[in-house]
């Protein structure tokens, strides 16, 4: 592997007289952890989104931000409620493979696990804790602190998934789209009493239209996620904040809206065409609909006198992308079915054109392992690979804008003709092999991008990230960002999970007495960080497993030392077919920070130049 190394900027770095007040005090401040779920930060001004424009502006602006790779929800959720980074939390995607059948996933081997239910099924069979890490609100609650969770059905869980949560008042407060349902976590008598004393209801009410997606004839949804979280901000700001403040000692609450995330995937302004894609009006009603929710919310605390103890820190999940089906390699783009427009990638590409090169039987791990032959494809996208469905040779776990392969026989020679059948798809874009398969040209290894650690989970053999590129949609290249996605989800509607620029993008800032004021942070941070730097905040310290661990936003904080940074580009051995997976990486110490991956050309922020940049972001 070649690297080559640039001075990034000259951050001036500062001796520390001491970090923020409550780090040194014994009753740390509250804190509210808002996440505004799929927001790229280049969509918040003060027209579009004024009271998270007025966080940043005012407080910290987090000017080169960054998911973490795969970009999708819950793994970047276990990086935030842990500090560590996936190869240790073993939260690889939203669909792993688990090599154990999920009974509450539907019978599947491949659970998509934003659900309740399935993260504590994977629990139980993880010895109690798949994350094999400790989160942030269990470590608050086991101090004594009031904690809460409330917003998006999994990642919101994900914040305190263990330890009895049937039995209220021995867990935190979790309020989903499950909460009243037989899958929810269970409300203390405390909790019921407080909502039926505010007139709100015991069940979270459903998405109703925003839930609606469409088909390949029939535009989505273009209404934003109004109802459901107007309901969630009305428990944590009539029901929640209240009660913590009665309690008179420290919080963290957990507030993950699930716009705009939901309506961007779900929006019907672009069926089946790359304009407006995600940029439509559904869009922008989506990004002021979770907007209003962070003024209630701030507006409380006014209202409750508890703002100026209260730290807010923002943080987006991931960036977002407009989705292309198109394809001229790919045999299975060749093939008709009933519910693909001609010509496009159906859902379950990667699965059936893996088996036809590899000539391996695809079978359906979502449909009783049926057996995928002629003009069908995976129900799900997901596959299992081989003679025996129950003894795969390959297992593929589909989620949208990159997708996971993994070998159960850690067979090296099936590695190799798999990476050698990607290699020749136009719709691939760089590729990461587990370290212990060996190197293999044109791939870089797991370890590269921090996804080889303590994992309690499998590790993926291989990481494919799709194709992506910028649409000529007159904004920022990140706000325009296009990517292949294996997804059931359509061409122009919304997707994320690649390794390009706009999905790693992720809108970031903070505010409160803990914080400076007005100050715009140049250094790269991360996903991982705001888990370490709220730890930090309330004095939290716990076990780890891993060593894959954010850092402490030390320069965000007052008297905190502001470190220098590089970037770096690493680049893999060159395949025979000319192809090169480059990594664009920025650098804190011993810490590295991901802007973009894949081939050159091929990827978001992998422009020819893009390696002599001097900033990220733009």
């Amino acid at each position: 592997m070649r690297r080559s190394l640039v001075l990034l900027s000259a951050g001036l770095t500062v001796l520390s007289t001491g970090l923020a007040s409550a780090q040194n005090n014994n009753t740390p401040r509250n804190l509210i952890l808002f996440i505004p779920d799929g927001l790229r930060s280049l969509k918040v001004t003060p027209e579009s989104a004024p009271a998270m424009a007025e966080v940043r502006d005012k407080g910290i602006n987090f000017k080169n931000s960054h998911s973490l790779f795969p970009t999708f929800t819950m793994a970047n959720g276990s990086a935030m409620s842990t500090g560590h980074y996936l190869g240790d939390t073993g939260v690889f995607s939203n669909t792993i493979w688990t090599n154990y059948t999920s009974v509450p996933a539907g019978d599947t081997v491949v659970p998509f696990i934003e659900n309740d239910a399935v993260l504590g099924d994977i629990d139980e069979h993880f010895k109690g804790d798949y994350l094999n890490e400790e989160t942030v609100l269990k470590m608050a609650r086991d101090k004594g602190l009031s904690t809460a969770a409330i917003g998006k059905v999994g990642p919101t869980y994900q914040w305190d998934h263990t330890d009895k949560p049937e039995k209220p008042g021995q867990h935190s407060i979790v309020i989903d789209d499950s909460t009243g349902g037989k899958a929810g976590v269970a409300l203390s008598d405390e909790m019921k009493d407080a909502l039926t004393k505010a007139g709100l209801a015991l069940a979270a009410p459903g998405r109703g239209d925003n839930g609606k997606a469409g088909d390949a004839k029939t535009p989505g949804t273009t209404t934003a996620n109004v109802t459901q979280q107007a309901y969630f901000a009305d428990v944590a700001t009539k029901v929640v904040l209240p009660m913590f403040k009665a309690r008179n000692k420290p919080f963290v609450l957990v507030f993950w809206s699930r716009d705009p995330d939901g309506t961007q995937h779900n929006q019907g302004d672009s069926l089946n065409q790359i304009m407006p894609g995600i940029n439509g009006p559904s869009t922008m009603a989506s990004i002021k609909n979770v907007d209003n929710n962070l003024a209630q919310i701030r507006k409380a605390l006014d209202d409750l006198g508890l703002a100026a103890n209260t730290n807010i820190m923002i943080q987006a999940d991931h960036g977002f992308s407009t989705i292309s089906k198109e394809s001229k390699t790919s045999p299975s783009a060749k093939v008709s079915y009933d519910d693909t427009p001609k010509d496009f990638l159906p859902m379950g590409f990667l699965a059936l054109d893996l088996a036809k090169a590899l000539d391996l039987p695809l079978f359906d791990p979502n449909d009783k392992n049926a057996a995928i032959t002629g003009n069908a494809h995976p129900k799900a996208g997901n596959g299992v690979l081989g003679k025996d469905p129950t003894k795969p040779d390959l297992v593929i776990a589909t989620n949208g804008g990159s997708d996971l392969i993994y070998l159960p026989n850690k067979d090296k020679k099936l590695a190799a003709k798999t990476v050698k059948a990607l290699l020749e798809q136009d719709y691939i874009s760089g590729l990461f092999v587990d370290d212990t398969l060996g190197r293999f040209p044109g791939t870089l290894p797991l370890s590269s991008i921090n996804l080889r650690g303590k994992a309690a989970t499998p590790t993926p053999a291989i990481v494919v990230n799709f194709r992506s590129y910028a649409s000529e949609c007159g904004e920022a290249p990140t706000n325009c960002s296009v990517q292949v996605a294996d997804t059931v989800l359509r061409q122009g509607q919304g997707m994320h999970g690649s390794f390009s620029r706009g999905d790693t993008y992720n809108f970031m800032a903070a505010i409160g007495p803990d914080f400076k004021a007005g100050f715009v942070d140049e250094l790269p941070v991360s996903n991982a960080d705001v888990g370490m730097t709220a730890a930090q905040l309330m004095g939290l310290r716990g076990s780890e497993n891993g060593g894959l661990v954010g850092r402490v936003m030390s320069e965000a904080l007052p008297n905190g030392i502001v470190p220098k940074a590089y970037k770096a580009v690493e680049k893999s051995k060159m395949s025979e077919n000319g192809l090169q997976t480059v990594l664009n990486v920025q650098r804190v110490g011993s810490q590295r920070y991901f802007d973009a991956a894949g081939f050159v050309g091929r990827t978001l922020g992998l422009e020819p130049d893009a390696g002599n940049k001097k900033t990220a972001g733009k």
